[in-house]
């Protein structure tokens, strides 16, 4: 049987636009799994000068990704991945998927907001509700994460192992948490580090 991304490949979409930037962990998960797609990739600069302009005239929530496709604007990963999903008639994740995606996407938030808490100079190793709150939240997370790929549920390379690799790519790249004790997530990298479409997204290039 084809996998996802095999039978992605008999596809050819119109030309539409991602906007995001070549390092978030959340762009870079929709432009590997548009890497056998036709589509346009906009990398912005989003805290400077016109670019910021740019995604401020589109997306009112001043997040990337978004996509541009038939006038319209869809915004977030989630939901840019189910209406290309939906509009192509791709494989839906299954429910099972859905919660690994909720995992996922729940840990990249949390590092997210903790990584700019620190490039805004603020100290996030303080004994702070909120600081303790999103430690607590990644560690439960990546635990979980390192026990479903111990599982085999990443395997197979498909969007939620393209997210899954997207984070801890991320991690390692930005030093933000010590992976040691998750050798598992440490595995799976490992293993699908070599791929076209990963080292063609790579952020540190």
């Amino acid at each position: 049987m084809l996998d996802e991304l095999g039978l992605r490949q008999k596809w050819r979409i119109a030309l539409v636009k991602l906007y995001g930037s070549t390092t978030s962990p959340f762009v870079r998960r929709l432009r590997m799994w548009l890497a056998n797609t036709e589509h346009e990739f906009v990398n912005l600069q989003i805290f400077e000068g016109k670019d910021r302009e740019i995604l401020a005239s589109r997306n009112p929530t001043l997040k990337i990704p978004m996509l541009e496709d038939e006038q319209q604007i869809i915004f977030d990963s989630r939901v840019i991945y189910r209406y290309l999903t939906e509009k192509y008639g791709f494989p839906s994740p299954s429910w099972e998927q859905e919660n690994q995606l909720t995992l996922i996407d729940a840990a990249t938030d949390s590092l997210v907001q903790m990584f700019l808490l620190k490039r805004s100079d603020i100290d996030t190793t303080e004994d702070r509700m909120y600081f303790s709150l999103q430690r607590e939240r990644v560690e439960a997370t990546l635990g979980q994460l390192n026990v479903l790929a111990e599982e085999g549920h990443f395997s197979q390379w498909h969007y939620p192992s393209m997210c899954l690799f997207s984070l801890i790519d991320w991690i390692e790249f930005r030093t933000l948490v010590e992976l040691s004790n998750m050798p598992n997530l440490l595995s799976f990298h490992d293993d699908n580090c070599e791929r076209i479409e990963v080292t063609a997204t790579d952020p540190r290039k």
